[in-house]
């Protein structure tokens, strides 16, 4: 991941912790109200945040699930390997990659500093039930970092299941790295290492 795709990552939390559910609200709509939510909280929280930063996963694990589609985004991840899976296996990736994703850009939270956020057009899928939320994230003296939200409506409600920013999916770019990992040491293998890499992390 280069520099840019990781300072980003960040703010793909904070645009989506949201504890309502918006029913089949417009996408743009949903980015734009849990955004001002988010964005509210954390400056209200961020004195007790800072003093005890182990809390932001509670918050994250709590509010940003509901927002995510990650049974999805396994899938995706795993593209070719999802079919072969078990069961089994497919509940423990789905677990495990979930954990990841929430341990390893939680705390990055904790650095929003009044960046601003701006929208751009976006648009919906020919099937109407997909949707890309165009965002443009600005901080003075750095060039503003694209963030685009893939959303699918899953039952009543939109629902991320890929990100990209600057140009860069987070399906692809993990899908790139675990499809490696899968070949050396196979799925279970991959399962396991995820497993371990967030033990570590509580």
């Amino acid at each position: 991941m280069n520099k840019q795709y990781l300072t980003g990552l960040w703010l793909v939390l904070l645009l989506f912790l949201a504890t309502p559910a918006f029913s089949a609200a417009v996408p743009e709509e949903i980015v734009r109200q849990t955004s001002d939510q988010m964005l509210a909280e954390l400056i209200d929280r961020k004195p007790e945040l800072q003093a005890s930063p182990g809390k932001i996963y509670d918050l994250v694990e709590h509010i940003v699930l509901p927002r995510f589609d990650f049974q999805r985004m396994s899938q995706l991840v795993l593209g070719k390997y999802w079919p072969r899976a078990s069961d089994g296996e497919k509940e423990a990736f789905v677990k495990a990659f979930r954990q990841l994703l929430v341990r390893t850009y939680a705390t990055a939270l904790l650095n929003y500093s009044g960046q601003e956020i701006v929208y751009l057009p976006s648009h919906q899928g020919t099937d109407r039930n997909e949707a890309t939320v165009n965002t443009q994230v600005q901080a003075s003296g750095a060039l503003p970092i694209p963030i685009d939200y893939r959303l699918h409506l899953n039952g009543e409600e939109w629902k991320v299941f890929d990100v990209s920013i600057d140009g860069i999916s987070l399906v692809s770019n993990y899908r790139s790295s675990f499809a490696s990992q899968i070949r050396r040491h196979n799925l279970s293998g991959l399962i396991e290492k995820l497993e371990q890499r967030n033990e570590q992390r509580n």
